[in-house]
């Protein structure tokens, strides 16, 4: 029976091709849900000496949700990054995808947490920071290289408010 295993070859190949479909229909069918997000903020001009912190972007999900991960306006991917905090607001620079830039009047608050989808770290490894995109409260989580530095330029800013 040659053919027997040409014949599985063939079923795990299209198994294959069939779930590689399903994903990208499923995440595209996720960036229509989610259309009715506001587009990111213009990121503005800030000073020389803004100092900056570098790590890994992780994820941004609906506020109190850490399985809804926003797709939409480009939030969807992992990667580095470099945050930097200023009195108007937290700017989060991401390799190869748009910036976000939270003003100071969208940020609610800055926390640690331990996990969100498909990311766990050690206790309080990465940082939530809680903000508004339009008129929905999401939640972006960043796993700096320096966080207790982070912490302490937050904290002078008055930006951790949870």
């Amino acid at each position: 029976m040659p053919w027997a295993r040409e014949l599985l070859l063939g079923v795990t190949i299209l198994i294959g091709v069939a779930l590689l479909v399903l994903l990208v229909v499923g995440w595209r069918r996720r960036v229509r849900r989610q259309r009715h997000l506001a587009p990111l903020q213009p990121v503005p001009t800030l000073p020389q000496d803004t100092k900056v912190w570098s790590g890994k972007y992780v994820a941004t999900t609906m506020a109190d949700d850490p399985y809804d991960r926003i797709l939409a306006g480009g939030l969807g991917f992992r990667g580095d990054a470099a945050a930097s905090v200023t009195f108007e607001g937290l700017l989060v620079r991401r390799t190869g995808e748009t910036d976000i830039w939270i003003p100071r009047d969208d940020l609610i608050g800055v926390d640690r947490a331990t996990w969100t989808i498909d990311r766990v770290v050690e206790r309080d490894g990465l940082h939530l920071i809680r903000w508004r995109l339009g008129e929905q409260e999401v939640d972006t989580y960043l796993r700096l290289d320096a966080p207790a530095a982070f912490d302490t330029a937050l904290a002078q800013m008055e930006l951790i408010t949870s």
